[in-house]
């Protein structure tokens, strides 16, 4: 499974990347491939200062070898070897009208000290960021999470679209990290699903992704904006960062397993502002995406 799933994740790579340089048609990705001396590597793809695309990273990863103390602790087990593998990428978009987006598609294997394997499991999900609330947008974004649930078991959306709003809650803040998608973890074989049940599971989430965020893109990317507007996006991508350094499980395992730092902080984005005590102009737009994301609610 997990080579059929690295190899999974290596060509979905290569698909994203290309849709997203055609889009941008300016910046292309810089490539690295490194490899983790506790064992395994990964290929970074970063993209900068695009015509659409101000910083966006689009990576992969397998490592393995001696699971952490720390980790162990986490997981309650001892003496305990893993590998783990997925696919991460954000997007952070120039224009504030256009959303950052999240997604992550990731496999996970445990061993004893005799090298049997004891657990394993997929997570992952994605989730959409808005700066400026457009309700098309977030039906859209929605609906294509819904179908690639739908195909699977009828609760999967519902389910999950309420795990994310759940996992991407700012708790500092009392407010969501943007209007959620999907967050699923821990999918491990159980009496209705296999493990390979889990794998056309993950991997059709994997699939839609493009369709859920490209024509979001297309239709907000050439909007105009101000400078108010651009600082506002600034703002809020503080509050981004607030989330990936402070809550992100993803961001805290990589730290925990000397991944790579580059790799693990690609998620931030080069612009940010923190002001003191900032507060959206009553009836304004930026209030009304600041209540939605107080009371996450339901697009489809």
């Amino acid at each position: 499974m997990k080579d059929k799933f690295y190899a999974y994740i290596e060509k979905l790579q290569d698909t994203i990347t290309t849709a997203l340089e055609n889009l941008d048609g300016k910046a292309t990705f810089k490539e690295d491939i490194w490899k983790r001396p506790e064992g395994g590597g990964g290929r970074t793809r970063v993209i900068e200062n695009g015509v659409v695309f101000e910083k966006g990273g689009v990576n992969i990863s397998g490592v393995h070898g001696a699971l952490p103390k720390s980790m162990q602790t986490y997981f309650g087990v001892e003496n305990a070897n893993f590998f783990a593998c997925g696919l991460s990428l954000v997007l952070h978009p120039t224009n504030p009208m256009v959303p950052t987006v999240h997604a992550n598609w990731r496999y996970f294997e445990m061993y004893d000290k005799e090298g049997n394997l004891v657990d394993q499991w997929f997570g992952g999900g994605q989730d959409l960021t808005p700066y400026y609330l457009f309700e098309d947008d977030a039906i859209h974004f929605h609906t294509v999470c819904k179908k690639a649930c739908d195909a699977h078991q009828p609760e999967f959306y519902k389910k999950y679209k309420k795990r994310c709003d759940d996992y991407f809650w700012n708790t500092h803040r009392n407010e969501s990290r943007g209007i959620g998608g999907l967050f699923f973890d821990y999918c491990k074989i159980n009496e209705r699903m296999t493990m390979k049940d889990w794998y056309n599971f993950v991997t059709e989430v994997g699939d839609h992704f493009l369709e859920a965020y490209i024509p979001i893109v297309l239709k907000r990317k050439n909007l105009k904006f101000s400078q108010q507007e651009r600082d506002w996006q600034e703002i809020r991508r503080g509050r981004y960062v607030e989330f990936n350094l402070v809550h992100d499980k993803g961001t805290l395992f990589g730290l925990r397993t000397n991944g790579r730092i580059e790799s693990i902080l690609m998620s931030l984005p080069p612009h940010v502002q923190w002001r003191y005590d900032y507060q959206p102009i009553a009836g304004s737009k930026e209030e009304k995406l600041v209540d939605i994301l107080k009371h996450p609610k339901e697009w489809v």
